[in-house]
């Protein structure tokens, strides 16, 4: 054996293995003015020289726990003091802080832990040791976990009582593969956002294209102030906003500088022979802003909204997410760059919606190439949602609607699937994803006819329309007698003298005043008189078992129904009016629409519901939210009712009336007041109606509400409006 091989065996012998072993005893405090020692159980923790900086350590593997525990806190100064004085003289504390602090942070490390495998310590009085260890930790791209091994090099201390390590640095500590001349990248790739289906596939919300409007700073003029000033004003921002874009440390002269994006003007608008006004609109803006030096447009995907303002409250729209959304959703894969729905369909199926984005993190060397992927994640696109909406429908309702402030809610009446819901007037989701100008936004927001407002999920006041629940109510108690004849007392009614000056009032006489009469002239004393029998205790029992006061179970969130602002009817009068839907009494439209579905499926109330498809799983429907909520006989007395109310030429909905299909319906007219002498109050009209057949193939339950009737024939306004929804229907 040579002499230099026998060293090296007789080297070997004497480096022995070790594992680190952690005591955990009673602490004894010890001073030690010259060395500085803080020593518990017998291992010395670090401290500092009088010389500088250095952390001493007497166990390399505690030193490397030590080092790797700073990471995570950010803690690269230190981190550097525990290097030894070759790899000090090699990398400065500056780039060491730098390139420890781009990867780390890059990567998004977190939850970093180590593993000591093994220790090597040159016994023999040497000047080095090696430590075997696995770190896992958590990222971006997922965990990534790794055994390295660390030299450190051994110096004897200053004063000359033992001596301390000191890391053989490079940046393999990092990660294992990784050189000084290599980079650690972050890939993201995005994923899609699911797109909104109606139930036959119409595209209700996805992605679309516009046109990103901006400046190549190069080609511009070189006073550039009116070009900019003129840009400003077609597109409806300010010219510091613009120059605050160009002014940005990233732009150079052949940068490409987007300052706003707009809906495209499409090759086949451009063909048009007779374009309309919108599209008129759009080829005068782009033929201004092409005269424009510099200025270009260039195709952008943006989340579009084929039915814009028809569905806009539905559907709802998505834009950037803010840092209070960031920190909100925290950990769920949002970044700042991240679009997030924030209201309506968009907002409520987020989580289907948004997908996750794909993530890796690759070692890439100088030539760009990748040398090894260290972790990663596969983007899943998000969850296409299919709902129960008619997309033709919705439109037909928002055309006939959209000048009013009302709501509408379609259903079908067997299987609780909703076909629209529209809110009048309303906002096109569109413009906010293109971006909106603050002025834009204050006129939006300070309409008086409130556009952003959502009608559909308020609640209001029903008037008649809340009738045949009362009556069900009083069969159902036995407090009314279909055949009973409540007599004709003219157009005004008090119970006795203690009302004073309070009259319940009607508008039509008629005989024998029974309850199907009652429904088909929508008799208002008839219902206080109803109301009164049925009793106070009785009524809000009854109510609250049909889902007042309680959370409505539909998938979006609707303000709940009451009887009462307290919670209970408090005086004789209130009990009165509440017969015919007035008083404190205040519905939600699709909780009303739900009631009206008792009448057609033998009494039990369907639930209504919007989502149709989700993952290939199509919608069943037909689910009974209040069983028995009217009782099966006397469901179908007040349906036939209900038919005669559109069926007989005295019935407030006779102009809904078909040949070819059989209608039962409900008017109302609900008097909003501010004190009960008010003589200057307004009125809001409701419609219901459905289809009474079985069999009918194209089944229906539509209601609708506007407000501000008075005066132009209250609830007969919204049964014409209703009417021509029906035609479009049947058709």
């Amino acid at each position: 054996m040579s002499r230099e091989s026998s060293k090296k065996t007789e080297r070997k012998q004497q480096i022995q293995k070790k594992k680190r072993i952690l005591v955990c005893s009673v602490a004894v405090l010890l001073i030690a003015v010259l060395a500085g020692y803080l020593v518990i159980s017998g291992k010395i923790m670090p401290q500092k020289e009088n010389s500088g900086d250095t952390q001493v350590y007497d166990d390399p593997a505690a030193l490397l726990e030590q080092y790797y525990s700073y990471i995570s806190k950010g803690k690269y100064k230190k981190m550097y003091q525990m290097l030894d004085e070759e790899s000090r003289t090699s990398v400065s504390r500056k780039d060491f802080t730098k390139r420890n602090k781009n990867i780390y942070q890059g990567i998004e490390a977190e939850d970093i832990s180590l593993r000591i495998i093994d220790t090597d310590i040159d016994k023999s009085g040497g000047d080095s040791a090696a430590v075997l260890y696995e770190v896992t930790m958590d990222t971006v791209a997922g965990e990534i976990s790794f055994q390295n091994q660390t030299v450190f090099g051994k110096l004897p201390n200053t004063d000359g009582s033992g001596h301390r390590y000191g890391i053989s640095w490079d940046d393999s500590m990092i990660f294992p593969d990784l050189t000084a001349k290599d980079r650690v990248l972050v890939s993201t790739k995005k994923a899609d956002r699911g797109d909104i289906f109606d139930r036959k596939g119409r595209l209700l919300a996805g992605e679309g294209t516009a046109s990103s409007v901006g400046l190549v700073p190069g080609r511009m003029n070189k006073d550039s102030s009116q070009d900019i000033a003129k840009m400003a004003e077609i597109l409806g921002v300010t010219v510091q906003s613009i120059q605050k874009k160009l002014d940005a440390a990233w732009v150079r002269e052949d940068s490409f500088v987007p300052v706003k994006t707009v809906e495209k003007l499409t090759d086949l608008e451009q063909m048009t022979e007779d374009p309309g006004e919108h599209v008129e609109q759009k080829m005068q803006r782009d033929a201004a802003l092409l005269e424009i030096p510099g200025l270009l447009m260039q195709d952008t995907q943006v989340r579009q909204y084929p039915l814009g303002r028809a569905a806009a409250h539905l559907i709802g729209y998505v834009q950037q997410v803010t840092a209070e959304e960031l920190k909100e959703h925290s950990g769920e894969g949002y970044s700042e760059s991240s679009l997030i729905g924030k209201s309506g369909i968009e907002s409520l199926y987020e989580k289907e919606l948004k997908g996750r984005d794909g993530c890796e993190i690759l070692l890439i060397d100088s030539e760009g190439r990748t040398k090894s992927r260290l972790a990663g994640i596969d983007k899943q696109d998000g969850t296409d949602i299919y709902l129960t909406i008619d997309a033709g429908l919705q439109e037909k309702i928002y055309e006939i609607f959209q000048e009013d402030k009302g709501c509408s809610v379609a259903m079908h009446p067997y299987t609780g699937e909703v076909l629209a819901l529209v809110s009048t007037p309303s906002y096109d989701s569109n413009d906010f994803v293109l971006g909106m100008s603050e002025e834009d936004w204050d006129a939006l927001n300070n309409d008086e006819n409130k556009p952003i407002y959502n009608r559909f999920t308020q609640k209001q006041c029903p008037g008649s329309s809340f009738k045949p629940i009362i009556a069900a109510i009083g069969l159902k108690t036995g407090a009314v007698n279909p055949q009973e004849d409540y007599g004709n007392v003219g157009f005004s009614w008090q119970k006795d003298a203690s009302w004073g000056s309070y009259y319940v009032t009607t508008l039509h006489t008629y005989s024998p005043v029974v309850l199907e009469n009652a429904l088909i002239y929508s008799d208002n004393i008839y219902f206080a008189k109803a109301a009164l029998n049925i009793g106070q205790k009785a009524l809000q029992k009854e109510l609250k078992k049909l889902g007042f006061h309680k959370k409505i179970p539909f998938d979006l969130s609707m303000a709940k129904s009451q009887y009462s602002n307290s919670g209970k009817i408090e005086s004789e009068i209130q009990l009165a009016d509440s017969g015919y839907g007035q008083g404190q009494v205040l519905v939600n439209p699709v909780h009303l629409a739900a009631l009206y579905t008792g009448f057609v499926n033998g009494g039990d109330v369907i639930k209504p519901f919007l989502l149709y498809r989700k993952d290939g799983q199509a919608a069943t429907g037909g689910e009974v939210w209040l069983p028995s909520a009217f009782v099966p006989e006397q469901a179908e007395l007040l349906k036939n009712a209900l038919i005669q109310v559109v069926a007989s030429e005295h019935g407030t909905g006779h102009e809904a009336y078909r040949e070819e299909t059989v209608l039962a319906a409900k008017t109302g007219t609900a008097e909003i007041k501010q004190t009960a002498e008010d003589e200057d109050g307004t009125e809001l009209g409701w419609f219901a109606v459905f289809t009474a057949d079985k069999e009918e193939k194209k089944p229906l339950l539509l209601l609708s509400m506007a407000e501000d009737v008075k005066g132009r024939g209250g609830s007969g306004y919204v049964v014409e409006k209703d009417r021509q929804i029906l035609d479009y229907w049947f058709r």
